[in-house]
Formats: C-alpha cells, sequence, structure tokens
C-alpha cells in the first residue's frame, strides 16, 4: 500500500533562495525540452521527440551549463522530462477520444512550482540526520532542510517532492506501507447522499450540514481581487497583494480539506460498508454551449449559463471530489467497503412502493410519493436508495 505524506519545511533565507533557483532552472528545462518537440514536429517532417531522446541529452545539457543544470539532480531532472512526456501523451489520448485536446503549454517561472525526486536517496535523502532530534530533508544543491514533521512517517520512503506554495515550502513523500489492520466490525451500513442545502446525508436519517468555507470567504476574496487588479504590474505592491489573494485562497482550500478528512473519519469509523452515487462532477460543473441566434448574425440566445454558474460555484464550493477520494482512502486503510451505484432516479423513487416519477419530488428538499402519499426527506430517500443499490451491487459481487 503506497501512502502520501506532506509537510511544512523551514529553509532558511539561503536555502528557499536556492530552491527557487532549482524550480527556475528546471522550468527552463521543461520548457525548453517543450520547444524541442514542437520545432521537430513543425520544422523536421512532422517528426516526434520521445522521452529517451531527451533524457540522452542531459549529459551534454548539464556539461554546457554546469552553473544552472549540472548542479542539481539527475534524477529529478528526468522526472521533469517525464512530467513533458506524460502531458504529450495525455494530449493525444484526447485527442484519439475526441475531447478537447489541449496542447501542452509552456511554463512561467512562478507556474512551476514542484519539482520530483523519483528515489528516496538519489538527489535527496529524507530523515538526512536520523541522530539529530529535528528531522531534516536533504536536496542536492541546497543542503539539510529542517522539516516541521507533525506526525511519524510509517513504512519505507519511495519518492521525495518538493513544492512551493505561496510563500510556504513543503515537503511530499510517498511511503509503502503493509496492509493496515482494520477497525473493529460495527454491523453498520450506510448510504449516502451529497448535495447543496446539505453536504451530505445518510440513509439514518442524518444530515452533515454544508459549510461553504468559499461563500464565506467570497467579500474577502472580492475585496483582494479587486485590490490586486488595481496594482501596477511587476511591482512589490502587486507581488504582495498576490500573495494575499493566495493566501485567502489557501485558507479556503485548507477549511474544506479539514472538513472532508473529519466527516470522511466520522463515517468510516461507524460503517463497515458505505454506500455513493457514482458523480460525473467534471461534467455536473460544464458551462452550457452557447446557443448561437439564427435570426440575427453574431448574437446568441439565453442559454441559462448565468444561473448555471451560479449552481457551479456551489459544487465546486461543496469540494465533493476531495471528499470522495478521501473517503475511499480512509476506507481502504480502514479495512471498509466502499461501493459507487448509478445515480439515476435515486432521489425520484419511492423506498416504500418503488415508483419512479419526477413528480414524486415537488420541491428540492420534500418527496411525496404520488402512489403510495410516502413522504420524507428528498435527500434521506436518495440515500435510502443509494445504500438498497449498493447492497444489490455487493451481494451480485460476491455471488
Amino acid at each position: 500500500m503506497i501512502r502520501a505524506y506532506k509537510f511544512l519545511i523551514r529553509p532558511t533565507v539561503g536555502q528557499a533562495q536556492a530552491l527557487a533557483e532549482m524550480l527556475r532552472d528546471h522550468c527552463s528545462l521543461y520548457n525548453g525540452a517543450l520547444q524541442e518537440r514542437r520545432d521537430a514536429y513543425r520544422h523536421v517532417s512532422k517528426t516526434s521527440i520521445k522521452y529517451g531522446q531527451q533524457s540522452a541529452q542531459l549529459k551534454d545539457i548539464r556539461a554546457f551549463d554546469p552553473e544552472r543544470q549540472g548542479r542539481w539532480s539527475f534524477s529529478s531532472q528526468q522526472a521533469t522530462l517525464r512530467r513533458l512526456d506524460k502531458a504529450f501523451t495525455a494530449f493525444f489520448r484526447r485527442i484519439k477520444a475526441g475531447e478537447k485536446p489541449g496542447y501542452p503549454r509552456f511554463r512561467g517561472v512562478n507556474r512551476f512550482d514542484t519539482v520530483d525526486f523519483p528515489r528516496d536517496g538519489d538527489g535527496c535523502r529524507w530523515d538526512s540526520t536520523p541522530h539529530d532530534p529535528v528531522t531534516r530533508v536533504r536536496f542536492q544543491g541546497v543542503g539539510h532542510v529542517r522539516v516541521n514533521r507533525h506526525r511519524p512517517v510509517a513504512g519505507k520512503v519511495k519518492t521525495v517532492s518538493v513544492r512551493r506554495e505561496g510563500r510556504r515550502w513543503y515537503v511530499i513523500l510517498t511511503a509503502e506501507q503493509a496492509e493496515p489492520e482494520p477497525l473493529p466490525a460495527t454491523g453498520s451500513v450506510v448510504g449516502i447522499d451529497l448535495g447543496i442545502a446539505n453536504f451530505l446525508a445518510d440513509s439514518d436519517g442524518g444530515f452533515v450540514p454544508n459549510p461553504r468555507h468559499g461563500r464565506k470567504a467570497a467579500a474577502r476574496l472580492e475585496a483582494a481581487q479587486q485590490a490586486l487588479g488595481r496594482c501596477e504590474r511587476r511591482g512589490d505592491r502587486r507581488r504582495k497583494q498576490v500573495q494575499r489573494v493566495a493566501g485567502l485562497h489557501r485558507k479556503v482550500r485548507r477549511q474544506r480539506l479539514d472538513h472532508a478528512h473529519k466527516t470522511a473519519l466520522d463515517l468510516v469509523r461507524r460503517h463497515d460498508f458505505i454506500a455513493h452515487e457514482d458523480l460525473r462532477i467534471r461534467t455536473m460543473v460544464r458551462t452550457p454551449a452557447p446557443r448561437p441566434d439564427p435570426d440575427r448574425l453574431g448574437a446568441f440566445l439565453p442559454n441559462g449559463a448565468a444561473a448555471k454558474a451560479g449552481l457551479n460555484r456551489s459544487i465546486s464550493d461543496a469540494g465533493w471530489g476531495v471528499f470522495l477520494t478521501i473517503l475511499h482512502a480512509k476506507a481502504e486503510s480502514a479495512g471498509r467497503e466502499v461501493i459507487v451505484v448509478d445515480p439515476r432516479n435515486t432521489s425520484r423513487r419511492c423506498p416504500a412502493c418503488g415508483h419512479t416519477a419526477k413528480e414524486n419530488r415537488p420541491t428540492q428538499e420534500q418527496f411525496h410519493c404520488q402512489q403510495c402519499d410516502h413522504r420524507a426527506h428528498a435527500d434521506t430517500v436518495g440515500a435510502v436508495n443509494v445504500l438498497r443499490a449498493g447492497l444489490v451491487r455487493r451481494d451480485a459481487r460476491k455471488g
């Protein structure tokens, strides 16, 4: 089992400068490799350059520019080239699937924030001073950097990454662990229905309120963004304001993560089996396609984009995708079972008689079966139907 850990690191002023230079030089390598691929395809009879060819050039690149490229880890530079290769692989996959291609783009130095080290001990060393009570991580060209390790790392460290987020620096580890001991069985099963009015409703009739962290911080974010728009470009005032805006976004993101972790942990501790809907979140937050007006050239018909934008913001603010990812990870560690089910008609099907109709849900919160007169909260009905569908899938899988 592979688990990831993220720790805040506290570099000195000189180490922070060296880390920034490392990001800058890896960004330059990434952009140079991208330019080489573009030129080869455009000017050399549509020739495609692969990772192996660019990796073979690293030795000459390091010898030609020892000050900027030769000082960093060879393996980390290979990882940067692999990163570009993955971007092209995804580009060609989207073309074959008929999706929007999204050709790989050049990265600005402020938008290249991560350097990967594929193996602990090759250009980096986790816990480089084991006899020191303070944990440190060593990076080639930077030195031993102090780590704020807030929890122990279990298992053998496999990969190490360094990331910049605003003015802070983090180290991210992946560690290989043995299968953990499952939590004691509770004999409880539950279905959950994610929503906007309530973040979560379960099949037992319980609700988890939606904290709406983004909406609560919207006024401060709007004021900070407006102040940023009044700043002159490439000035110190603008740079400081960018950091303020980033800090507000970081706070909202961490609040959302904290809520997701606590909610998922509570579900995993109380239930052996959890069922939830298979939500296509990317499709749900997609902007409606424009509708050209056939009678007026260059004009468009109303397509409900303004109303849909408000729903999209609410879905993104709820953070369903983050929560479900965390739920699956915690359930795997605890030995719990999580099953996804088809979300169609879960809130329109009566749990008492099975009658399915859109008229069964007259409002957002109310469920009133038109056939058997069953009444309940619509989200609770959805959670009950999700649980039943999940149990059917579990039994079919075991059978």
